[in-house]
């Protein structure tokens, strides 16, 4: 529930920096900012909550793959949406970073994206495991 909340409070943040700092550049376009508050929500929030609940029918939290998903997930989640964030930093300030410069980006946020769809899975592992048990 902890996390869940912290990760609310960062969707909350994160919606906020993307209203006010397109109306401070006079930005209109779309841009990678407006979609951190529906990621936080949805891949922090919400999924912590289900977890939650998850942990209250079964042992789900001394699975030691979950425990494992947990460290690895909370690196994951705000590693993609620091990524996000950059992106959508450089597109309203219209910051040419180059073609390396651009690459290295795309890169750091595909591997944020790969981390993220590991640590999933070992979710999805370790709750069939305990769902099965029980």
């Amino acid at each position: 529930m902890n996390t869940s909340l912290i990760y609310f409070v960062l969707a909350m943040a994160g919606d906020v920096f993307y209203r006010e700092f397109t109306k401070w550049n006079g930005y209109t376009e779309p841009t990678t900012l407006g979609v951190l508050h529906v990621h936080l929500l949805v891949m922090g929030t919400v999924l912590f909550l289900l977890i939650a609940l998850f942990t209250k029918i079964t042992d789900l939290e001394k699975n030691s793959l979950f425990k494992k998903f947990f460290v690895l997930y909370n690196v994951a989640l705000p590693f993609m949406v620091v990524m996000m964030l950059i992106r959508g930093i450089v597109q309203v300030l219209a910051i040419d970073l180059g073609k390396m410069g651009n690459g290295m980006l795309s890169g750091f946020a595909g591997l944020s994206h790969i981390t993220m769809m590991v640590s999933l899975l070992m979710l999805l592992i370790a709750l069939k495991k305990e769902m099965v048990k029980g």
